[in-house]
């Protein structure tokens, strides 16, 4: 989807998007509570400030157990004047559509990346979704303390978008399919769901697979009509959507190492006062190393838990993963169709020192 659509979709829903999101938050819910109006949002009237997070992943998933450590947090902070509600399952809308909001000032978050941000008018962030990029997690916590990446942050909050932390893990991504798949020759002509951005798109195309942008709510009906062939996620996510019922072929190739970055609007960040600032930056900060604990003492347990369900599970040699880099390669030759700078993959190598 081209920065020119995003910027039209933003303005259609305008109003939509403003009611949806005041009704959903007044709705009843597992988490959520009463939608702050907009006055109370920007803390004009002082009472408490509230950001709503929407997100795809369950509350159970490390992710979503991030998210209440990070609202526990804030809440103390701020000694109760500013909150954090948790959406989870979509239930604010997708990812797109909560961006486009943000973009009209909504006191709205969301969990995203760099191949999101690519389609928001910074183009050169995408690079950090491409296949293969990051050989250890060392890598990606380099490379989010680098000049580079403060550039593309400034960069992406003239856009009017407002990174609030980049330090939570997601996940490595892996591929789970209703057919065997042992090596990357394997994925020709699969269709495999993958986020509705270009780079995720182009990211498996190259491996061979006819890409499929979709929603993440969609994908459990999509595996079970044959729609689609598989999907490509951390094993939280696709174990907590339980994939795996519809689709028992998994294959580790961790083709992404996703660290994961909380966005906000920029309009409604500035609207808080430095503390409030920092209070959220800090705690965001804070709940992201609680996630990554977490993430880790239970990627074990997602993974056996599948075993015993029933998933095939393939651990791909050496020389497999070799075949998989080698055919990814030809995603950096892409450059001009993503619009990156000259030299990019080389002054990125060299900000996460690789």
């Amino acid at each position: 989807m081209t920065t020119t659509w995003k910027r039209l979709t933003a303005t259609l829903i305008c109003g939509t998007m403003v009611a949806g999101l005041a009704a959903c938050s007044g709705g009843t819910t597992s988490t959520g509570g009463t939608s702050s109006t907009t006055s109370e949002s920007t803390g004009s009237t002082g009472d408490v400030i509230e950001l709503q997070i929407g997100f795809e992943n369950s509350i159970s998933e490390p992710i979503g157990q991030g998210i209440e450590k990070w609202a526990e947090l804030l809440d103390e902070v701020s000694g109760g004047t500013m909150k954090i509600t948790p959406y989870p399952d979509s239930q604010l809308g997708s990812k797109n559509e909560l961006i486009d909001s943000m973009l009209l000032g909504e006191p709205v978050c969301t969990l995203a990346d760099g191949a999101f941000y690519a389609d928001y008018g910074v183009p050169d962030f995408g690079i950090v979704f491409a296949p293969f990029l990051f050989d250890s997690w060392d890598e990606c916590w380099a490379l989010i303390e680098s000049d580079w990446y403060a550039d593309q942050s400034a960069q992406l909050e003239s856009k009017g978008l407002k990174i609030l932390s980049s330090n939570w893990m997601y996940g490595a991504r892996h591929t789970l399919t209703n057919t065997p798949v042992n090596t990357v020759d394997d994925l020709a002509g699969l269709k495999i769901r993958v986020p509705n951005n270009q780079i995720q798109s182009y990211g498996f195309d190259v491996l061979g697979a006819v890409s499929t942008g979709m929603d993440l709510g969609d994908v459990y009906s999509a595996l079970q009509t044959k729609t689609i062939d598989g999907a490509e996620n951390p094993l939280a996510t696709l174990y907590g959507r339980k994939l795996h019922e519809v689709a028992q072929y998994l294959i580790l190739d961790g083709h992404v190492l996703n660290f994961t970055t909380w966005v906000c609007s920029a309009d409604w960040f500035n609207s808080l006062t430095e503390e409030q600032q920092n209070w959220l930056i800090e705690t965001g900060e804070e709940a992201g190393f609680y996630n990554n604990t977490v993430l880790e003492e239970q990627e074990a347990n997602y993974l056996q838990m599948m075993k015993d369900e029933g998933v095939t599970v393939v651990e791909p040699t050496e020389e497999v993963l070799e075949g998989f880099r080698t055919k990814a390669q030809a995603f950096y030759e892409m450059g001009s169709t993503f619009g990156w700078s000259d030299g990019l993959y080389e002054t990125v190598c060299e900000a996460m020192g690789k």
